[in-house]
């Protein structure tokens, strides 16, 4: 382990690269569940990233929902009229806490003058799309259109969670899309792909990999954000932090991806359940950096697109060419979308193995990133003072096993796999990285040793017998010269 710790100057970017030529950013926001994952909370961390201090017609947000609940689909329709507002706000007072919810529990020493109005409306969106939760049902009086209803209409009888074609709705666009000041919006279009009870899914990954291909036929920003539903953004420059990086023309052509810490907050002081998990979400990155790079924590990295699509001596730089002027809202670029978003499309393809984000283990941030530097990609770890991303971390015990349960049949089925790191790692990336991937994959056989100790003093004192050996008469060797002495 080879600890580094990096810093950026933001003030210094623009002598590598004017505003104007930033590179496209496209946000990839994951969840699964309405009532697990509440749709507010999805909505916070969209709102989040839709007010980065960055140009908005560069700027797309994707939001993946592998539950296919219309309510999901309801609460993004809500956050695009909200966020008409609140975008203008947070740049006109230069808000630094652009999540709506953290922003208003916060309780800032100095209101603006149009702040009570903002947190009105956000309250009123907040009481609807729980309204609406709590209910399992739309109510025709929160549907404001015709294409409104259009789009709920797609959810009839035989429309499962698990058995439903795809859904995609353009509920912003760039250029067609203004905010109440005048200027133009970021493209915020809801995705779920379509699921066949007869094919495998493949969890986050396949969702990923979904929302790649959707994202290439609309926007193909060469720049991937990857989210949580619940890791909003606490820093508004967070996206310029990441282009220190990858638009240095110094740095390693090699950069897969920026890799930012998972920091929690609501944790109480004690964190009796280990949530904050601060040697595998900052310290472990943070020595791995000197080494190839940290592993993908499952959020808050800043991807190249093309590291999807081979190794760094195989990819080749992917132009918007095909994109042209065409709306995003055409029937061609939807045409396009539906189909990439089919479950039938990876039938016979390389996705999942050779492309995208790979599958075969539950946990598909560390078994990506540990195959991206089998094929020569390396990574960056930035920790910066002011967190770029917090999120929930599990507030119960039965969450908490779950999540570790999960986690762990993951990390087992990278150790059990034919790229195991204790075999093919060390070999491919190099002998210390791969202890590394190995030292996270290996981790769930801690539990065995750790529980057998856990019990066994007791045992052994409750039945008399001693498990550590006798105390014996000490015996030293002093040898000096030609002279011993014994005692």
């Amino acid at each position: 382990m080879c600890p580094t710790q990096r810093q950026v100057f933001i003030k210094h970017l623009q002598n590598v690269a004017k505003e104007s030529d930033y590179p496209a950013l496209d946000v990839f926001i994951c969840t699964a569940d309405p009532y697990k994952e509440p749709p507010i909370s999805v909505v916070n961390t969209a709102l989040s990233v839709m007010a980065y201090d960055y140009p908005t017609e560069k700027l797309s947000v994707y939001v993946s929902d592998d539950g296919g609940s219309q309510l999901t689909l309801f609460a993004f329709m809500e956050a695009a009229r909200f966020a008409t507002h609140w975008l203008p706000y947070c740049r006109k007072n230069k808000i630094v806490e652009r999540c709506p919810e953290a922003y208003f529990e916060s309780n800032p020493s100095s209101w603006f003058p149009e702040a009570d109005q903002i947190k009105l409306m956000y309250e009123n969106m907040r009481v609807r799309v729980e309204t609406a939760v709590k209910s399992g049902i739309i109510s025709h009086d929160y549907i404001n259109s015709k294409q409104e209803l259009e789009a709920f209409s797609r959810w009839t009888d035989g429309f499962t969670s698990q058995n439903h074609p795809a859904v995609i709705q353009v509920l912003l666009e760039c250029g067609k899309d203004e905010d109440v000041m005048g200027h133009t919006m970021p493209n915020l279009v809801y995705v779920s792909r379509g699921k066949s009870i007869n094919l495998t899914h493949n969890f986050k990954a396949g969702a990923l990999n979904a929302l790649l291909r959707v994202s290439a036929t609309m926007t193909n920003a060469p720049v991937i954000l990857t989210l949580d539903s619940d890791m909003y953004s606490n820093d508004p420059e967070t996206p310029l932090r990441a282009l220190c990086y990858l638009l240095d023309p110094s740095m390693d052509p090699k950069l897969a991806y920026v890799q930012f810490p998972q920091i929690f907050y609501g944790i109480n002081k004690n964190d009796i359940y280990g949530g904050e998990a601060r040697h595998v979400f900052q310290i472990h990155p943070a020595g791995m950096d000197g080494l190839k790079g940290p592993i993908y924590l499952g959020t808050g990295g800043f991807f190249r697109r093309k590291v999807f699509f081979g190794g760094p001596s195989e990819t080749f730089e992917l132009k918007q060419d095909h994109l042209g002027s065409k709306s995003i809202k055409s029937r061609e670029i939807l045409a396009s979308a539906h189909h990439v978003a089919d479950c039938n499309f990876e039938s016979q393809s390389q996705w999942g193995t050779k492309m995208g984000f790979r599958y075969g283990s539950l946990v598909e941030d560390m078994y990506t990133s540990y195959m991206l530097q089998c094929e020569g990609w390396k990574s960056i770890f930035c920790h910066p003072k002011r967190p770029a991303f917090l999120g929930n971390s599990p507030s119960n015990f039965h969450d908490f096993l779950n999540q570790t349960r999960r986690w762990s049949i993951g990390l087992l089925e990278v150790v059990f796999c034919k790229y195991s790191p204790i075999t093919y790692g060390t070999r491919t990336i190099n002998l210390l990285s791969g202890l590394c991937f190995a030292y996270y994959s290996f981790c769930p056989i801690w539990s065995i040793p750790i529980t057998i100790y856990a019990f066994l003093p007791q045992l052994a004192l409750l039945n008399y017998v001693s498990i550590f050996p006798k105390v014996c008469p000490f015996t030293r060797i002093i040898v000096n010269n030609n002279n011993i002495d014994i005692y």
